[in-house]
């Protein structure tokens, strides 16, 4: 097996023309050169140098080798260049996944805050909801993967029946899609960073009843109301928080758009609850927002974080993006 440190040998045998001064050339004895030539020839099981007067020649199999040495170890020159430069933070790559909540609200400010300090490290980002962002974590396709989950649950996911088809179909429905929702909630073989509590709350045309109050609407006061629903996992949670407060929602829009769901509360449609966070990037106008106060009278939240994988956590790249998200989620 051909090691670097006898090409490195090699090559300085072949510029200097002699054991002794590629030894004063690489810091070392004489002997020492002697045996590491003598261990790369017998690696090749060939001659690489011949005796001429008082020096010596790379035979033809030796110039062969050098030819190849050179590029070789211009490489791993190359690669631990690299390498240093990653572990020093001056270069690097961090690639993030994320809902567009958290799009709009925690990832800018926190890749600014890394690319700040440190411009060589390259950021990337695509949105994915859970649990298909966590998948993408696991098959090594980003590095971080900002999710979510609510706590009331305890990473079980609620069984949400749609506003259409028979009881036994919707049934089969929910029980399907709690089903690929619990994989979205299962975090035991990742690391988390928290980063916030993100309240929930209630979103009503500007003209309802309950709205301007000034005091939290409880969820059963809403219950003849009919509502707008987000995501799959926000649905299934808004369905779960209704039945505490003793009925079920009847469930006549369902869209992950933020905007929309906005858009239809202010033409007075229904009513909503949306985390505050996805209320900071959208124009509310039309609409009023009031806190939400749930059945055990517990403010409503959803936990959000930045997950990677163990291994990852260790790039010093990663660890810093994670620093700066949760700095940029400590700051609002």
């Amino acid at each position: 097996m051909i090691e670097a440190r006898h090409l490195r040998v090699l090559r300085a045998v072949a510029r200097t023309g002699s054991f002794s001064a590629a030894a004063r050339e690489l810091g070392c004895t004489q002997p020492a050169i002697s045996q590491q030539m003598k261990a790369l020839e017998k690696s090749v099981d060939t001659p690489l140098v011949v005796r001429s007067g008082r020096g010596m020649q790379l035979s033809e199999a030796g110039r062969v080798l050098l030819k190849h040495a050179t590029g070789i170890l211009a490489g791993l020159s190359a690669a631990e260049e690299e390498v240093a430069a990653i572990a020093g933070l001056r270069a690097g790559r961090v690639r993030l996944v994320s809902f567009p909540t958290a799009s709009s609200t925690l990832v800018p400010p926190g890749v600014a805050r890394l690319r700040d300090s440190h411009p060589g490290v390259r950021v990337s980002l695509v949105e994915a909801e859970p649990p298909e962002s966590l998948a993408m974590l696991r098959g090594g396709e980003c590095e971080i993967a900002l999710a979510f989950r609510y706590p009331q649950s305890d990473g079980a996911v609620a069984l949400s029946a749609p506003a259409h088809g028979t009881p036994r179909e919707a049934r089969a429905e929910a029980n399907l899609e709690a089903q690929q929702l619990s994989a979205g909630t299962d975090w035991s073989d990742l690391v988390v960073t928290p980063l916030l509590d993100d309240p929930l709350v209630g979103v009503l045309p500007a003209a309802h009843p309950l709205a301007g109050r000034g005091r939290p609407v409880e969820l059963a006061e809403l219950a003849g109301e009919q509502w707008i629903a987000g995501c799959p996992q926000c649905r299934g949670h808004l369905v779960e928080l209704c039945a505490g407060a003793g009925f079920e929602p009847r469930i006549d829009f369902a869209t992950d758009d933020y905007p929309a769901v906005v858009g239809l509360v202010a033409a007075g449609l229904g009513v909503a609850v949306l985390p505050r966070l996805a209320l900071q990037s959208v124009r509310p106008d039309g609409v009023s927002t009031v806190p939400v106060r749930t059945a055990s009278g517990v403010p409503a939240v959803r936990q959000v974080v930045a997950l990677t994988l163990p291994d990852l956590a260790e790039v010093p790249a990663v660890a810093l993006m994670l620093e700066r998200l949760a700095g940029a989620a400590a700051d609002r």
